[in-house]
């Protein structure tokens, strides 16, 4: 039953995810709000709501490790999996925001997540409130200078949507409700059934077979868009759903309740392996060819990111 649990937790967490942008989107419309302010915060945030159903549920439940797993094996996985794989399908071009904001504020999030751990061993709720307002900063920054410059990538949008009706609006959000809640609880539930039958940590499975099937849409579309020859994927799309998953899904999922470490392999192994393919993506942008995520580089994280997951079950 545990593998029939995480399967339809993770079904039910697109499904919900879904359903939660569209509404959200929708209701941002009715509420005249630009689509440029749309893309960079309703959808960003929207988008999120899985991961941090998952963090919270975990939190809930006393799986801590499942928390701090689904966050740190997502952002591994955005990188390694996502980037990887789409890069080798399709060359990615790097824009001149990636050293100017993107790439140093995940790379800030990520370290600031380490020293919240290292220091504590956990994640207070005075720190997760520090990580909700670096965010809200990050957000008026992103604001303020796609008004000025039309430099950031917004998540796209779909602007049939302003003409959706209030009762598919409400519709949309109840299902998108109902299906994260349960999706969710199903998932976590099945985690730690899985854990249990195969004699591992529920780190183990968080940071491998949930953080992996949480970025399954993400890649699918990638995937999709890669082979059609369009824009695969926006950088900085990605490397914000990073900055998302620390400052929104830990800080919120750490305001309500503190995140407590269970593991030692979550400091001693797990995010320095986040912070590596961090680190990892400047030297690879400054490679020939220079501004581009051509295929051997995303071949190089995709191998990088298998090694990840290889080791994580070994050990």
């Amino acid at each position: 039953m545990a593998g029939v649990f995480i399967i339809l937790g993770l079904t039910l967490l697109v499904v919900g995810g879904e359903f939660l942008v569209r509404s959200s989107v929708a209701l941002s419309f009715k509420l005249n709000i630009s689509t440029m302010v749309i893309g960079l915060t309703v959808v960003s945030f929207a988008t999120s709501l899985p991961e941090l159903l998952v963090s919270l549920q975990a939190a809930l439940d006393g799986f801590s490790d499942i928390s701090l797993g689904n966050v740190i094996g997502s952002n591994v996985a955005n990188i390694g999996l996502v980037l990887g794989i789409t890069a080798m399908i399709s060359s990615i071009s790097v824009d001149r925001d990636f050293f100017k904001l993107n790439w140093p504020v995940m790379l800030f999030f990520s370290f600031l997540l380490y020293v919240f751990l290292y220091t504590g061993g956990s994640i207070s709720r005075i720190e997760g409130l520090i990580l909700i307002g670096i965010m809200i900063v990050y957000l008026v920054i992103l604001i303020q200078r796609a008004r000025k410059k039309d430099e950031v990538v917004a998540e796209e949008v779909d602007e049939k949507l302003q003409t959706t009706s209030w009762f598919k609006i409400i519709v949309w959000l109840l299902i998108g409700g109902v299906a994260l809640y349960y999706g969710s609880e199903w998932l976590v539930e099945g985690a730690v059934d899985l854990a249990t039958i195969m004699g591992v940590s529920e780190r183990v499975i968080s940071v491998t077979m949930i953080a992996i099937g949480t970025s399954v849409p993400e890649l699918a579309a990638s995937v999709i868009a890669a082979v059609k020859k369009e824009k695969a994927i926006s950088l900085g799309n990605l490397i914000g759903s990073n900055i998302f998953n620390i400052a929104s899904v830990l800080g919120i999922t750490s305001v309500i309740l503190p995140i407590n470490i269970q593991s030692e392999e979550v400091l001693s192994n797990d995010i320095f392996w986040m912070l590596g393919f961090a680190l990892v993506l400047l030297p690879l942008v400054l490679l020939p060819k220079r501004f581009e995520f051509s295929r051997y580089k995303g071949l190089v994280l995709f191998v990088a990111y298998s090694l990840f997951i290889g080791l994580t079950f070994i050990s």
